[in-house]
């Protein structure tokens, strides 16, 4: 940490573990000054809701209020009409959490944590509930008494004591992926470094932009930040999006042309060069890209004496060029405009999202389908030695095979995660003992238990505050505070205590068991998974006729390339080479682009592309890990022999170009297409 740095930038982590417990022990006072019956309750929202930024507590705070209004209601509907057919009664609850989980995985954004909490409520309500069932109105009530209470005063103090907003945090991230944008343009553009430094720098840039995507949904919510910071991050987002696969497409147009070709073209070797030198200097990006732009259309008027193989390649690199040029101008105008406040309705923009990429998620049914029976089945089985047994404390194993399944669904491995949970609530169990058998009963006095919570409690907020160690303090502070049980009267039971604690550690375990069986594949077969949904994707793309959803596919399939990059190591080679060049994301842009060509072209040439087409959805829906078929590439060649008969001068190169960009990312090494002896068209 830098010495130059503001003190409250240095001491961020111990700052917020202030804040923390200082907010906890209010929400502890308030609650227990009102007489809730679960004041601990209040205490243990505050660790589960606070994070280190304002607008991520904020968010997080509004959606937990939503979720547990919503499981409150449920459990008042269920508990009462079924507890006298307790098998029943479980069978509800368990499909119900079951069936939330399943919507919160499919969301994938901060609003599932509404479906997940909306979930293991009806559990944590529900359950104890089943001995009184006429007092379940009371006990939900009370329950989101307790929890808003926690809310308001993790939120109070996170937005009033030394608020960190979230827009600066997604603000600097931004500042340095185009930074390094930046750099990997002009390394394109010059030919500059090795293949695989430039495969690590599109690795790197497509992991940060799920990343800060994630980190951006939070804005929304940050009391900090204003209307326009807000609008300006997700027009800067929008074009982060489409940066990629086009920087990519340029570094194969390049490839394409040869040194030979780019030597007979001079002016173009002039115009790639200006373009990278105006990218990075930051003096000249804050000029207008009005001289670029223009040199790239005097260039595009000047191909006609060339041969036609290079003027496909050539037009399609200056298209490329072009939408680089002007999302580069964009980003910086509106970088600017957010440092000084500026509206951002004023900045004129060059690169408009209709055309770039829609904030489309991946969502995979299977996945989450698997994890949702893999918790209704765990809480089942809690519930039938519950039954069986005639546990009286029982009730706490469902509760936290509910609680344990929902939290680490969306991971790679959950099961890892869940025994990391359960062994460190055993940590707190002995830490609840502690306290509970021989510090609170000599404690008489509200100030004198604070500062006997202030050790430990401050020390797992500081955990909580460091990424690395985020899950460890927040399972001890959830954890504790939730057994440790302070009520305005002293009544431990070490009998109680064990058994509760005994249940608790059970319903863990089993679900922990459950998830592993449920889920036995990790980071691999996710990956497959999301090859094989792109792959699935490309065949729709090319099964429809129609227009108008390419920025839909786009964003889709960049946010599947964000998901895949993280699992990378995990993936065959010919998979990780097609992740490397963004081949999916630039075969189906190509693909739409060519199906909007084609309603310029004659019915002869409609027919050609129309089988082409046809032949790729084939193709892609039977692809397992191997070569594309080498009849494959006659089809595409047929289709491109049709188009270059066709006399619609416009339509035709319109359709060469999606044609060469799919012959280039499925067969990049084939030979040149030739139409005629003396003509030769880029592959």
């Amino acid at each position: 940490m830098r010495a130059e740095e503001p003190f409250l930038v240095r001491h961020a982590d111990l700052i917020f573990a202030l804040k923390t417990f200082a907010a906890s022990m209010l929400a502890l006072v308030i609650a227990l000054a009102i007489d809730l019956p679960r004041p601990y309750w209040a205490m243990a929202t505050v660790y589960i809701t606070s994070q280190p930024l304002a607008g991520a507590t904020s968010s997080k705070a509004f959606f937990r209020v939503i979720g547990t209004l919503v499981g409150a209601s449920v459990t008042v509907a269920l508990v009462p009409n079924l507890v006298n057919a307790p098998e029943l009664l479980c069978l509800a609850i368990a499909l119900w959490v079951g069936l939330c989980l399943y919507l919160s995985l499919l969301d994938g954004t901060p609003r599932s944590y509404v479906f997940m909490l909306g979930g293991y409520t009806v559990a944590l309500i529900g359950f104890p509930s089943v001995a009184e069932p006429g007092s379940i109105f009371d006990v939900a009530l009370a329950r989101v008494e307790e929890i808003s209470l926690g809310i308001i005063c993790a939120s109070l103090v996170s937005t009033v004591v030394f608020p960190r907003s979230v827009a600066p945090a997604v603000g600097g991230r931004i500042r340095s992926w185009l930074s390094d944008a930046r750099r990997l343009s002009r390394d394109v553009l010059l030919d500059r470094g090795t293949g695989e430094t430039r495969r690590a720098q599109r690795l790197r840039l497509a992991t940060d932009i799920v990343e800060i995507d994630t980190l951006a949904t939070h804005v929304a919510y940050d009391r900090l930040a204003d209307a326009g910071t807000v609008r300006g991050l997700g027009e800067v987002r929008l074009r982060m999006l489409m940066l990629l696969p086009i920087i990519t497409s340029i570094e194969d147009r390049l490839t394409a042309l040869g040194e030979a070709a780019l030597q007979r073209q001079p002016e173009l070797q002039r115009l790639i060069g200006d373009l990278a030198a105006w990218i990075v200097d930051e003096d000249r990006q804050r000029q207008s890209g009005e001289q670029i732009r223009t040199a790239i259309a005097e260039r595009q008027s000047a191909l006609d004496g060339i041969a036609p193989r290079e003027r496909i390649i050539t037009i399609s690199l200056l298209l490329r060029l072009r939408e680089l040029a002007d999302i580069s101008a964009d980003c910086r105008a509106l970088g600017d405009a957010i440092t000084a406040g500026r509206d951002i309705s004023s900045v004129q923009l060059a690169f408009h999202p209709e055309s770039g990429a829609a904030p489309v998620r991946h969502r995979d049914h299977g996945m989450a389908l698997w994890s949702a029976a893999g918790a209704a089945v765990a809480i089942l089985i809690c519930c039938g030695l519950w039954i069986a047994t005639g546990w009286a404390d029982g009730a706490s194993a469902p509760m936290m095979a509910a609680v344990a399944c929902s939290f680490f669904a969306a991971q790679d491995e959950p099961a890892r995660s869940i025994r990391a949970f359960g062994l460190f609530s055993l940590v707190a169990i002995v830490i609840v003992a502690i306290y509970q058998f021989a510090l609170v009963p000599g404690i008489s006095h509200v100030e004198v238990l604070i500062a006997a919570l202030a050790p430990t409690f401050l020390l797992y907020g500081f955990l909580i505050a460091r990424p690395k160690t985020a899950p460890i303090g927040m399972a001890l502070a959830a954890n504790t505070a939730t057994l440790l049980a302070l009520q305005s009267t002293y009544s431990a039971d070490f009998a109680s205590f064990a058994n509760t604690s005994v249940a608790f550690f059970l319903g863990v375990v089993i679900a922990e068991i459950v998830t592993r069986i449920a889920r036995g594949v990790g980071a691999e077969w996710i990956a497959k998974r999301l090859m094989t949904s792109s792959w699935q994707a490309l065949a729709v793309a090319a099964e429809r006729r129609g227009h108008g959803d390419r920025a839909q596919f786009a964003g889709l399939m960049l946010h599947r390339l964000g998901l895949l990059v993280q699992r990378i190591a995990f993936i065959s080679e010919s998979d990780r080479r097609d992740a490397d060049s963004l081949v999916q994301l630039r075969i189906g842009l190509n693909i739409i682009d060519l199906r909007r060509a084609r309603y310029g072209l004659a019915a002869v040439t409609v027919r050609a592309i129309d089988d082409m087409l046809d032949d790729l959805a084939a193709a892609f829906r039977a692809r397992a890990d191997q070569a594309m078929p080498a009849e494959l590439l006659s089809c595409i060649d047929a289709a491109l022999t049709a188009v270059v008969k066709d006399p619609n001068e416009r339509a035709r190169d319109d359709a060469l170009l999606g044609l060469v960009g799919i012959r280039r990312g499925l067969f990049p090494d084939a030979p040149a297409y030739r139409s005629q002896p003396e003509e030769s068209f880029a592959a």
